[in-house]
């Protein structure tokens, strides 16, 4: 109720606006129908609502009240959430699993060890990296062992212990010459100089590695963040035969290589050298970025050096939530997660790509073959007027210049970085309906030359009509 206050108050929800029914509203927040309900039906009390026979739930048709000055919840949570939040890199939060979750956390806690509740082993819980391990193994060709796996609060912590590991941070890391921005300045804040490497429809060009002088290098090889594409198998081999000879060391980001929409997921990059390869995952596209749960599985050589910095870090990784996480792979419940929420996700994208091939067809599509987000290629020279016109809109999403690395030479190309996951079902057809109402109109289009810079855009052709992949594992 709190919420819908707001958002009438500043305007998000204007006068008129349809609410969505008490049952799709209850089923996207997980709560009781008659508890949307009893809300709606106090809101039309106070005179915020209104509900007709046949009409539905709707804003009373009343001038917004503004949002009076003071009222913000402080710097860092008073930014307004967007109307249309069609930001790369979030899942839907709505369909965390509760009631799986909780029944794993009860039967965690009631088998729980007296020596969970003591201080402990900065690798993390050997009951979840043992479930780890056997997940990885099963469902992405992970080669791990319990022993050189070490749990983190993300990826982000994970790769910020890498980077401060005396034989990673004393040279340069080579990284893709457009990637995750965060990446970026974590990198930079540990004091690794980074050095971009250009990008193709073939992923990461890695033969430029033996030229940047880096004797490490960060990739994203199953679905390159965030133009889409997997890193071609002779470039797989290539950069695994790189690392042997120079014995430098590649960190695997698998960020969402469990969400692959044409063919079963494409296996981890650590199977092909688990020696020369430390890999690293979250629960932050799969479950919630809000669990703070992230592994890595680390090259023997690395572990005692990882463990060193991590110090006393261990505990920022609740015990608990580690051993309701081991009982929630081991059952089975995250495998039954990750099924459901990869359909939820695919009818998604093919709502995407239906809606842009009917509404801007002049506009091509790349990126969809997997993952949570696509890239809409934009006509060269509108990317930002296009991002924003979308946040004067109260549209969120960032245009491909947000993640192109600071020191790459190549031109840059113009898109929109279009995320799927984060937005309720309710609200994504509005989301879409936004979205094109702020793309560039056919005759502000040209025809593509071959190849506008290092990123070359692969052609997309429609989705197949395909059921759904049965199982997580390869």
């Amino acid at each position: 109720m709190r919420a819908l206050r707001d958002a009438i108050r500043g305007g998000r929800l204007a006068p008129g606006a349809r609410l969505p029914s008490s049952r799709s509203l209850a089923a996207a927040l997980g709560v009781a129908r008659t508890t949307v309900a009893d809300a709606y039906a106090e809101l039309i009390a106070e005179g915020w609502l209104v509900a007709r026979q046949g009409s539905g739930t709707r804003v009373a048709p009343r001038a917004a009240t503004p949002r009076r000055a003071g009222r913000g919840r402080g710097p860092a949570a008073g930014q307004e959430r967007p109307a249309h939040d069609l930001m790369a890199g979030f899942p839907d939060i709505g369909t965390f699993p509760r009631a799986a979750w909780l029944a794993s956390a009860r039967r965690a806690l009631v088998a729980a060890p007296r020596d969970a509740f003591g201080v402990q082993d900065p690798r993390g819980r050997p009951e979840l990296r043992r479930a780890l391990a056997d997940y990885l193994a099963r469902a992405r060709g992970v080669v791990a062992d319990a022993d050189r796996i070490v749990v983190c609060s993300g990826a982000h912590q994970a790769l910020g212990l890498l980077s401060a590991v005396p034989r990673v941070r004393r040279a340069a890391m080579a990284v893709e010459s457009y990637g995750l921005f965060l990446h970026h300045e974590l990198l930079a804040a540990e004091g690794v100089r980074t050095v971009p490497l250009p990008v193709d429809e073939h992923g990461a060009d890695v033969a430029e590695l033996p030229a940047t002088g880096a004797r490490s290098v960060l990739l994203t090889p199953a679905h390159q963040f965030p133009t889409g594409a997997p890193l071609h198998p002779a470039r797989r081999a290539a950069v695994v035969d790189w690392a042997r000879a120079t014995g430098g060391l590649v960190v695997e980001d698998d960020y969402d290589g469990e969400f692959r929409f044409d063919r079963d997921p494409v296996g981890a990059l650590q199977g092909l050298d688990p020696e020369r390869v430390a890999y690293v995952g979250s629960l932050s596209k799969s479950l919630s970025p809000g669990m703070r749960l992230g592994w890595m599985v680390l090259p023997g050589r690395l572990v005692d050096d990882v463990l060193a910095v991590k110090g006393n870090w261990e505990l920022t990784v609740g015990c608990l939530d580690q051993l309701t996480l081991a009982d929630f792979l081991e059952s089975g419940g995250f495998d039954r997660h990750v099924r459901r929420m990869r359909q939820r996700y695919r009818r998604r994208r093919d709502q995407l790509a239906a809606t842009l091939a009917e509404r801007a067809p002049h506009l091509g599509v790349s990126g969809i073959a997997a993952g949570l987000h696509a890239v809409v290629r934009l006509p060269p020279g509108t990317e930002e007027r296009v991002v924003a016109e979308a946040a004067r809109r109260g549209i969120g999403l960032n245009g491909l210049g947000r993640y192109r690395h600071p020191a790459s030479t190549c031109p840059p190309a113009d898109g929109l970085v279009v995320g799927y996951g984060s937005p309720p079902d309710h609200g994504f057809a509005a989301a879409l309906d936004a979205l094109c109402g702020v793309l560039p109109a056919p005759e502000a289009t040209s025809p593509p030359e071959p190849r506008l810079s290092a990123v070359s855009w692969p052609s997309s052709p429609p989705p197949r009509r395909r059921g759904p992949s049965t199982t997580t594992a390869r």
